[in-house]
């Protein structure tokens, strides 16, 4: 008995070679993940394990059951003889991972293979190969799903199922004589070599699949990583620079010969392999190769070779590409494609990378143009506010200046100046973006200065101004509108003593500032509303506020929100906080992870 317990271990290195070579086939790991399968591909499974069950068969040892000598290959079984085997091994696997239907169809094969080879325990053996297909697929509905494909459960599963073929064969097998005694001696290395050699096949087949996880993963994260570096670029829209920029970094990431990225009429970036007869422009005479017509057709990636990639020069090195869509807002824009020297290079691991990556830079294109979108809002709502205060005060300018041009015409020279500075200011803060402080300032003050002009001896404004802050920049015409809802709003009617004080002070929080008055006040529940949404008034001021306030929210976050402090009576204060240029930074990396996401 003892001495063929090694040779049964030593039949185990089959299993590996078996297991290995089933993990190569996809809908074998569709199976071991519980993942939906055809019937084809079910029928297909049960004759990998049929067929590893009959390999089983073949590679055990013949043991003649009067004289208990051991042969160590099957060739033949006479009517005396028996068989050592691991047959039941690949039914135990079958059963556990696909279930009755695939356990019982791997069990009829491998068991009328068995029961073909004749000898005593012919028939006995073919039966219990069927009934180890039953037992297994209904212990595998039983338990838990993450258990029935574990190590330990193919483990004592194994000798369980090898356990009642030792039953069936003193049941069935005639003379029983001879049965019990093949019993005595091949039962327990049988048992114990078919429950380890079951728990070994799903042991390797887990450890395969890891790895193949494993590998998805780190291609997970260096698609994560390139999307990363790219985004900047990207998000510029498809131009020939920012697609030059994006594929260079691809290509010092991904071991492929060239990449290129195209508009959709034209190559706009090859970089790598062939740069010097693939330009950027490049398209035959129907526009782009065909493949690339393909996918920019179909929106789905495709794999080509030969004249389909792009080349018409015969001594070109790159020989095939994958093609892949770029898409915005699930219209194809582009595409991305990643060239090789030989077909053999391109992998499925290296297919799933290429995939991932154009559906992330496909989102950062739409994520480009979400922002320019806004930018284009912002630049409106700043057109709007301009258009709202221009008319009336530009009317009550004009009137003054013409007054003091026959009263005071220096004074009226000066009012002049500084309406083509507030003018010239008004037209600049359209065009760009974010101004430094200064400028805000410099506006304002030539704002003011009309404004003292026109209320002379009733209009003071001061100014507490830390010079070291003006050079932080905020979203234009920030201030502005400030400065005229306390003169439209605050001080009206216009008063001896009324006055403006601005404060722009450095903190160790970040630069604060603030416009003040001491007018009319605002009552709190106007003031409340004020900043949530725009309020027509006959000021027209409520929507400059609100303007303000969701442009500072935008751009710094919710710490540099508009605060407003009002009472009626006693004046009011506008204030808010830029924060340090830290924590703007990780505002920003904050809003992009949100578009991104």
């Amino acid at each position: 008995m003892w001495e063929l317990l090694p040779m049964m271990f030593e039949r185990l290195g089959i299993i590996v070679t078996v297991a290995f070579v089933m993990t190569r086939f996809s809908y074998f790991r569709r199976l071991i993940d519980q993942k939906e399968i055809t019937t084809r591909q079910q029928i297909n499974i049960i004759l990998m394990f049929g067929c590893f069950g009959i390999i089983g068969t073949y590679t055990g040892l013949t043991v003649n059951a009067n004289q208990l000598d051991i042969s160590r290959w099957t060739l033949g079984v006479s009517e005396e003889e028996a068989i050592a085997n691991s047959r039941v091994i690949g039914i135990v696997v079958a059963g556990l991972l696909g279930g009755i239907k695939v356990g019982v169809g791997a069990g009829l094969i491998a068991g009328a293979h068995r029961l073909l080879l004749g000898g005593f325990t012919g028939f006995a053996c073919g039966l219990s190969t069927v009934v180890a297909g039953i037992l297994t697929g209904w212990i595998r509905n039983r338990l838990r799903r993450d258990s029935h494909s574990s190590a330990l459960t193919a483990w004592w599963v194994g000798m369980l199922a090898e356990s009642v073929q030792m039953l069936i064969i003193l049941l069935v097998a005639r003379p029983f004589d001879q049965a019990w005694s093949l019993v005595q001696n091949i039962a327990v290395p049988m048992i114990l070599a078919n429950g380890v050699g079951s728990a070994l096949f799903i042991v390797i087949i887990r450890s395969v699949i890891r790895e193949e996880e494993k590998n998805g993963a780190v291609q997970a994260q260096k698609a994560l990583r390139l999307a990363d570096r790219t985004l900047k670029y990207m998000q510029r829209g498809m131009s020939a620079s920012s697609a030059d920029k994006a594929c260079r970094i691809i290509l010092s990431e991904v071991e492929s010969a060239a990449v290129a990225i195209s508009d959709g009429r034209s190559i706009l970036a090859h970089v790598g392999l062939g740069e010097d007869h693939h330009h950027p422009g490049d398209a035959d005479a129907h526009g782009l190769p065909p493949a690339f017509r393909t996918v920019l057709h179909t929106g789905t990636w495709m794999k080509e070779s030969g004249g389909d990639i792009c080349c018409a020069r015969p001594d070109c090195t790159l020989q095939a590409a994958i093609v892949a869509p770029l898409l915005e807002n699930d219209k194809v824009v582009g595409t991305l494609t990643f060239y090789y020297i030989s077909e053999k290079a391109i992998t499925p691991t290296v297919i799933e990378l290429i995939t991932g990556l154009s559906r992330l830079l496909s989102r950062q294109l739409v994520l480009g143009q979400v922002q320019r979108y806004q930018r284009l809002a912002a630049e409106a709502e700043i057109k709007a506010l301009q258009a709202q205060i221009s008319p009336h005060f530009m009317f009550n300018t004009l009137n003054t200046v013409v007054s003091l041009t026959r009263t005071d015409p220096s004074k009226a020279r000066k009012l002049l100046i500084a309406l083509s500075r507030f003018l010239r200011q008004n037209v600049s803060g359209s065009q760009n973006d974010r101004v430094p402080l200064s400028v805000e300032l410099d506006h304002v003050k030539a704002y003011l200065q009309i404004q003292e002009t026109r209320f002379i001896d009733k209009l003071n404004v001061t100014y507490d101004i830390d010079e070291r802050a003006l050079t932080r920049e905020v979203p234009s015409m920030l201030l502005q509108p400030l400065v005229e809802n306390a003169l439209k709003h605050g001080l009206k009617p216009m008063k001896p003593g009324s006055e403006i004080r601005i404060r722009i002070r450095e903190e160790l929080q970040g630069v604060l500032v603030s416009v003040e008055d001491n007018g009319r006040g605002i009552e709190p529940e106007r003031m409340r509303q004020l900043a949530e949404k725009p309020l027509p008034s006959n000021e027209n001021t409520g929507i400059g506020l609100y303007n303000v306030n969701k442009r500072l929210l935008h751009t710094f976050g919710e710490s540099a929100g508009l605060q407003m402090d009002s009472e009626p009576g006693r004046g009011s204060r506008f204030r808010f906080l830029i924060p340090t240029e830290v924590e703007e930074a990780l505002h920003y990396e904050r809003t992009r992870e949100s578009f991104s996401g």
